[in-house]
């Protein structure tokens, strides 16, 4: 008997589960578990994990593989004390999920999970996520010091985030006021503001819901945006830059997600985490702010040096700059920073709208900075081709007031340098 099972071979330690409310209903799961691991790994139920995580066997556990679907979303709350128990007891968690919620993603994915693949499982998604939690942290690197001198403003630096950039959200303060035609193309302007050294810029599309910038610059929506939103947490520069599209090689955006998203799956900190993330990067971040004012609008607005509010020569635009102004007073926010912009404004010949102009800044107790003219049919055109107006309507006298506005926008940026220096 003693000889015999000598010779019986040791079974293969578990290294890791996977855990679900069944795992017949991810086959692809199983398959590729036994793909990656052979024998070494096991199965759970939730109500199983819940008791296994706390147990010392858990502690030679190199992961576990979470799986959820739709139909699991009503326990929600359950789920997440799982990944909440496991991430306490340092066992590393990668999240499966198939046709789940986005709002119900995000709030999994903020409680710790290591990493998250969609079911059906794309070929060798699993294998690249355990290959990311096995791969040690990089050790952090001293920082270089930041170029002042206004020769360096633009200096390109490879992929170090050395930079500390300038943050110009753009809000429209109706619908249809240009909000979103002005960003991209005032992005596009700072980008090319040069033909020398120019600054580096990028423009973040925050219109979860209807951002156009992908299509202003005919970019594709791609999944890796959302995958950036849903985990902040995890976001590092490296995710942060390949999540983003270039245009034209000169242009960084962040388009908005594919799919439309709550504004509520941004909270502040995520906010906070993309615009530090995107100042670290580059010299401008132009940003694409939704209409609707969310919890994280304080965020961009405590960021930004200059926050842009378009509006026109209307009534509603009167009145809801007036709720606008009211709503940050009342929560004693920096008001002040914004730098109201009149979007197809009276032709300087035009002295009756002029003195309509005056006379609603006056009673709104504003300063209307930048006038802005009609751009006609050339921005629609612009739009459809997906051009910036400097390279389809370069002439457009909307084109030229955009370009004067950037060029001063970088030389304040340079004397702002110089000053630090």
């Amino acid at each position: 008997m003693t000889g015999s099972a000598a010779l019986m071979p040791e079974p293969a330690p578990i290294v890791a589960c996977t855990v679900s409310r069944d795992v017949q209903d991810f086959d692809l799961l199983i398959e590729d578990m036994e793909a990656e691991l052979g024998e070494s790994w096991g199965d759970l139920s939730f109500d199983d994990a819940a008791a296994f995580f706390t147990q010392p066997d858990a502690a030679g556990l190199e992961f576990v593989a979470i799986a959820v679907d739709n139909r699991d979303e009503q326990q929600l709350g359950f789920i997440g004390e799982l990944i909440r128990t496991a991430k306490e007891n340092r066992i590393r968690v990668i999240l499966i999920a198939s046709d789940v919620g986005a709002m119900a993603l995000h709030q999994l994915l903020r409680l710790g999970a290591d990493d998250f693949v969609p079911y059906p499982l794309p070929e060798g998604a699993l294998h690249e996520s355990i290959e990311r939690l096995r791969t040690p942290a990089p050790a952090p690197q001293p920082a270089l010091p930041v170029a002042t001198h206004p020769g360096e403003f633009s200096k390109a630096r490879g992929h170090v985030a050395d930079r500390n950039g300038i943050v110009l959200p753009v809000h429209g303060l109706a619908g249809g006021v240009g909000a979103s035609t002005f960003a991209v193309n005032l992005a596009w302007e700072l980008a090319t503001v040069t033909k020398e050294d120019a600054p580096k810029v990028c423009l973040l599309d925050l219109d979860l819901q209807f951002g156009s910038a992908s299509t202003y610059l005919d970019l594709p929506r791609r999944e890796a945006v959302y995958e950036l939103l849903a985990d902040t947490a995890s976001m590092d520069n490296e995710s942060f830059m390949q999540a983003m599209l270039t245009f034209n090689e000169k242009l960084h955006v962040l388009t908005a997600p594919a799919d439309m998203l709550p504004l509520e799956i941004l909270a502040s900190e995520d906010v906070a985490r993309l615009i530090d993330t995107a100042r670290a990067n580059f010299d401008f971040v132009i940003i694409d702010m939704p209409k609707t004012l969310v919890q994280w609008t304080e965020t961009a607005l405590s960021q930004a040096q200059v926050y842009f509010a378009l509006l026109e020569l209307d009534m509603r635009s009167a009145q809801n700059t007036l709720r606008m102004i009211r709503a940050l007073k009342s929560e004693e926010l920096p008001y002040e920073k914004l730098r109201y912009v009149l979007n197809r404004a009276p032709k300087f010949t035009d002295l009756s709208g002029k003195s309509r102009a005056k006379r609603m800044a006056e009673n709104l107790d504003i300063d209307i900075e930048i006038m802005l003219p009609e751009g006609g049919k050339p921005v629609a055109q612009a739009a459809d081709h997906g051009l910036p107006l400097a390279e389809s309507a370069p002439k457009a006298l909307l084109r030229k007031e955009i370009h004067k506005l950037a060029v001063s926008l970088h030389e304040h940026a340079l004397q702002a340098a110089a000053a630090a220096g």
